[in-house]
């Protein structure tokens, strides 16, 4: 039996552990009560009994839960931002590579990718690893996302009865170019400088699609809309929850993997332009899902169980 607990269990991403470790037969949960919640005693007195523990949790709390952690025979499972480009911690996107695979299945430090995050460097990672776009081709990349991503205040804020009425509107934020998840997508990635990045959270509860336009003129290897496919086709062969698909309706709604694991690229565009598009539910393959997967490799599972 796999002992498993999760630091933070009462937020958004940790509820939904929760919900997939309860289905499991090989899993049993250690919980604290509300009153040792918060205690850092209790809390690390959990970790050490644990063969795996997620933290689900704000930035500073993750690093403290690191520390409590320190000696513990546990896989520890980041999901907050604070070690995804850390020293030590193995980022958790098996797909992208077999290093990245490899380190996942070693370690005992795994920080878990960031939603929007995962959608652009599903995009941006391949074309810089084939060769095909340089290091310091300025990506741009913009994004809608499910009201769910921004945690349990913002999504009381969506189903209040009586809501602001900017709220059935999507909202662009992070206006000043500055996102927490933009680190990640520049260390994977290898870029020299960040993304300019424009995310929008919409009126409705799970999903996402992240968009990089790339102009064919300024890469390295000017290849066709289908060859582009094929290098993402070649690419992401064998994976069982990243796949590259087409959308024949001409709309690609952000909310059609809901409640799934999966990751869907698609590759649009024309002679001039291509369009790559990035496809998943945020709190699925951007959030648990993505952390169940990392732990049932790192235990030595097959990935795909409770997902």
């Amino acid at each position: 039996m796999i002992k498993v607990f999760i630091d933070g269990g009462a937020g958004t991403t940790g509820l939904k552990i929760v919900e997939r470790m309860r289905a499991r037969e090989d899993v049993a949960l250690i919980t604290l009560d509300d009153n040792h919640r918060k205690d850092a005693a209790s809390r690390k007195e959990a970790i050490h009994a644990a063969d795996a523990v997620f933290l689900c949790l704000p930035d500073d709390a993750a690093r403290e839960a690191a520390v409590l952690a320190e000696g513990a025979k546990a896989v520890v499972i980041d999901a907050s931002t604070a070690h995804r480009t850390a020293e030590g911690w193995a980022y958790g996107f098996p797909e992208l590579s077999p290093s990245h695979r490899a380190a996942i299945r070693a370690s005992k430090r795994i920080a878990n990718p960031g939603c929007y995050a995962s959608g652009f460097i599903s995009l941006v990672y391949p074309l810089i690893a084939h060769g095909i776009a340089a290091k310091d081709y300025p990506f741009t990349c913009h994004a809608v996302s499910g009201y769910t991503g921004a945690g349990k205040k913002g999504i009381a804020e969506y189903e209040a009865a009586e809501r602001d009425p900017a709220l059935a509107s999507p909202r662009l934020y992070a206006l000043g170019l500055h996102h927490k998840h933009l680190p990640e997508m520049q260390k994977v990635c290898s870029l020299s400088r960040p993304p300019v990045f424009s995310p929008y959270i919409c009126d409705f509860p799970c999903g996402m699609t992240v968009h990089v336009p790339i102009y064919r003129s300024l890469l390295q290897k000017k290849l066709s809309v289908g060859e582009m496919e094929e290098v993402f086709r070649e690419h992401y062969a064998g994976c069982r929850f990243v796949e590259v698909a087409k959308e024949e309706s001409g709309y690609l709604a952000a909310n059609a993997l809901e409640g799934t694991n999966l990751l869907q690229v698609f590759v649009n565009g024309n002679e001039e332009q291509i369009l790559l598009s990035a496809r998943l539910d945020n709190l699925g393959k951007g959030a648990s899902g993505a952390a169940v997967q990392n732990m049932n490799i790192a235990l030595g599972l097959d990935e795909s169980v409770s997902l």
